[in-house]
């Protein structure tokens, strides 16, 4: 079962036009959305008044008014598309209906708006797309600045953080993923990110991350113990690292990872940053959008001090 949000009439000032001349002016353009999320968000929303919980009509507003402002559109069905892209990689949304339209057209006789509407779920790919809930939760936490998301994957979280203003570098050896994350980042119009591929796992090559570089560094769901140093001399003063990746008991219950070596031990973590002021950290089995089975991690946020 799936709740809906509703966003009535959202309006903004933009430029879109098949003309380069229509383009050129600014004219009012209209967008309502009705979002579905899964109903047990809703209820925990309602029940613990959090509105992290939820959907953030307010925070899903802002991100439509910058994609609709943000270059000119030739045609309402790309910004549509540019629209329902962002909600996708944003927001834990499961489908998204649109309807865009001009509120003043430049067509003769028609005498109230032209649009279109669209009608979008989220795509397989992206089920697991959506940011990290810890990085949610934790982005008070984070100093803002420069950021570094090691072995990023196709950059759920490098998104994230990039549409909260965060300047970021993506790292990691999967050139695919990279190019994905590339293309996702243009987009939705997020120009703070750098992608680079980088071996971040051979000894005789350590990977090149400048020393006292960067506010916030984050690892999730990925473990290299010989990277730990590294991460921690590329903290300024001040700067946070967050981390959360499987434990030892998610791979005895289910096999995943495979290897051992890829999960931590209890209290490891908390080794590997030795030196830091751990402002959180705890372990434990906590459910996700996919299953009824919990995910076994550790979490921690630790801090460079100056």
């Amino acid at each position: 079962m799936a709740d809906h949000l509703v966003i009535e009439r959202l309006e903004f000032q933009g430029h879109c036009g098949v003309t380069a001349a229509e383009r050129q002016a600014l004219q009012p353009i209209a967008v309502d959305l009705e979002l579905e999320y899964a109903s047990d968000a809703f209820a925990l929303a309602a029940s613990t008044h959090d509105i992290a919980n939820a959907v953030d009509y307010a925070a899903v507003a802002a991100r439509v008014l910058e994609v609709g402002r943000k270059q000119p559109y030739v045609l309402l069905e790309t910004l549509g598309e540019a629209v329902t892209a962002m909600l996708f990689h944003e927001f834990p949304v499961t489908r998204a209906r649109l309807w865009i339209r001009k509120v003043i057209p430049p067509v003769n006789g028609v005498q109230g708006s032209v649009g279109v509407k669209l009608d979008r779920t989220r795509p397989a790919a992206l089920l697991d797309h959506a940011p990290a809930q810890f990085l949610k939760d934790s982005l008070a936490m984070l100093p803002r600045g420069q950021a570094l998301d090691v072995a990023c994957g196709r950059g759920r979280n490098t998104l994230y953080l990039a549409a909260q203003g965060f300047t970021i570098d993506a790292v990691d050896r999967d050139e695919q993923a990279l190019a994905d994350l590339a293309s996702d980042a243009v987009q939705q119009g997020l120009t703070s990110v750098t992608i680079r591929a980088m071996e971040l796992e051979d000894p005789a090559r350590p990977p090149e991350i400048p020393a006292a570089r960067y506010e916030a560094i984050l690892g999730f769901c990925y473990l290299h113990r010989p990277l730990f140093p590294l991460l921690l001399q590329a903290l300024r003063p001040g700067g946070v690292l967050i981390y959360e990746t499987f434990l030892i008991d998610n791979h005895l219950r289910y096999q995943h990872p495979r290897r051992r070596e890829f999960c931590l031990e209890h209290n490891e973590l908390l080794d590997l940053v030795r030196g830091l002021r751990i402002l959180h950290y705890d372990e434990g089995g906590r459910h996700d959008s996919h299953g009824t089975e919990p995910v076994f991690t550790a979490r921690l946020l630790a801090q460079r001090e100056s």
